[in-house]
């Protein structure tokens, strides 16, 4: 699909679509006060609660405040006052523009790399002190050469994974130790989830032999806390050495079934950076259990729906990888309730025309995923549990709806994730009946809240 971009110097001319908005009259610069407002109840509790890892008191307490579905209700009421353009904001030295309609979203990430880049200022900061080589923050030839070599070795789009039978094994030898675990105690909180989900991490992307490695996932939590602070905090050259140094050599001996063996047998030219690709994947990877726990407190509440995603789970009793289409829908609900990335963020690459608004060069776009996740302008029962708009096809042109991203800057391992993650779903569903115990409710017959702590998640759990 071809992009609805103009360029502002040269470059097509804006179609019958683009001059009809500009005559709308539309205003587009944010007045001081709601610039305000935004970078205050929008902008500052996504940077509080850690872009790249959470920081889990900051976390519990924007679930205090219900804080997205505040920003939400802002975001909106600008919508209705400015209109659906893009909107600028009044922020000295610096060209960042929200956006408040869908279709900009998706012209905006149909044209990506270019001119919208994924690589933006603070990303490239974040991002450098543990993948400074990394596909998201690559640009030119070289972004190209290693968004191949991801594809490839990830399988991108393919809904079960060359290496499935392995990674399902994985899934069910974690999961069942995890179900042991939490039948003996009568709880799942994070506490048991995380470690566990970490275990099955690192067995996916390193083999078996990285089943216990806690010193690779502390270096690389260790970067990420730095790599909270963008280019503001100092780098820790030291760590990242190391924490390459162990990545070459699981990559280097690399266990068949694993991650490391995929990239290891990708045929590549010294550009793509095989290994400096890696530590997103064990990065997006984390995000992913905060879904399940999630999904699995969804389930818990909700008893029409648990019961199909049980039917649904008694296929996994052996290796034989499935694709569980209802247990992924429910991993994709929760994902669409509390987004794991909140904002998307693209820059301009160069002056660019969107829709009648002048952007400059290095334009920081903002895309509040929560505001078209839970937009009942767009989604009726926005604020309902419905795994269903996954099944029948209503999320298929909702560019509203962007649990992994969109266009070509999509995330390379949504399938992955979603089979690795359904897998080990089935089995708790299968071994345990889960109850929540935690608050806030996720009553089935009242909307559900905007932010939930998964940090703060407790199940009372019972044999099946």
């Amino acid at each position: 699909m071809t992009p609805d971009i103009s360029r502002a110097r040269g470059g097509r001319r804006a179609d019958r679509h683009t001059r009809d908005r500009r005559n709308t009259g539309r205003t587009t610069l944010a007045t001081g006060a709601d610039t305000l407002r935004v970078l205050t109840r929008v902008l500052a509790p996504l940077a509080a609660r850690g872009l790249i890892v959470r920081r889990p008191r900051v976390t519990a307490w924007l679930e205090h405040r219900d804080a997205d579905r505040r920003a939400v209700e802002l975001l909106r009421g600008l919508r209705r006052r400015h209109g659906p353009g893009p909107l600028r904001l009044r922020i000295p030295g610096r060209s960042i523009v929200v956006l408040l309609d869908r279709n900009d979203v998706r012209r905006v990430l149909h044209a990506t790399p270019e001119p919208f880049s994924p690589a933006t200022r603070e990303k490239r900061g974040a991002l450098a002190h543990f993948q400074p080589y990394g596909v998201l923050i690559s640009r030119g030839p070289a972004r190209a050469e290693r968004r191949r070599l991801v594809e490839q070795a990830l399988d991108t789009d393919v809904p079960i994974h060359r290496h499935g039978s392995a990674v399902t094994a994985k899934a069910r030898e974690e999961a069942d130790r995890l179900a042991d675990t939490v039948l003996r105690t009568g709880t799942l909180t994070w506490g048991e989830f995380g470690p566990a989900w970490w275990r099955l991490v690192r067995r996916v992307v390193l083999g078996d032999q990285a089943s216990e490695d806690h010193e690779i996932s502390d270096l690389l939590t260790t970067l990420r806390a730095r790599a909270n602070w963008s280019y503001l905090s100092p780098r820790q050259p030291r760590a990242r050495r190391r924490f390459a140094r162990l990545l070459s050599e699981y990559v280097g001996r690399a266990e068949p079934g694993s991650l490391a063996a995929a990239v290891a047998n990708t045929p590549s030219s010294p550009d793509a950076m095989p290994i400096s690709q890696i530590p997103q994947w064990l990065f997006a990877f984390e995000p992913a259990g905060l879904v399940t726990l999630r999904a699995l407190a969804l389930l818990a509440s909700h008893p029409r729906h648990a019961e199909r995603a049980r039917a649904e789970a008694e296929a996994v009793v052996d290796d034989t990888p499935r694709e569980l289409p209802y247990l992924r829908a429910c991993l994709l609900e929760s994902v669409r309730l509390w987004p794991t990335t909140p904002a998307l963020l693209r820059e301009t690459t160069e002056e660019t025309d969107l829709l009648g608004v002048a952007l400059p060069r290095r334009t920081t776009v903002l895309i509040v995923t929560p505001l078209f996740h839970r937009d009942p302008e767009t989604l009726p029962g926005a604020d309902r549990f419905d795994p269903a708009v996954w099944l029948e096809g209503r999320a298929d042109d909702q560019w509203s709806l962007l649990p992994f991203s969109g266009g070509p800057g999509r995330c390379p391992g949504r399938d992955l994730v979603l089979l690795t993650a359904s897998t080990a779903l089935a089995v708790l569903l299968n071994r345990t009946r889960p109850r929540l115990l935690s608050t806030p409710s996720l009553d089935p017959r009242r909307p559900l809240p905007g932010t939930v702590d998964p940090y703060s998640v407790r199940l009372a759990i019972t044999p099946r």
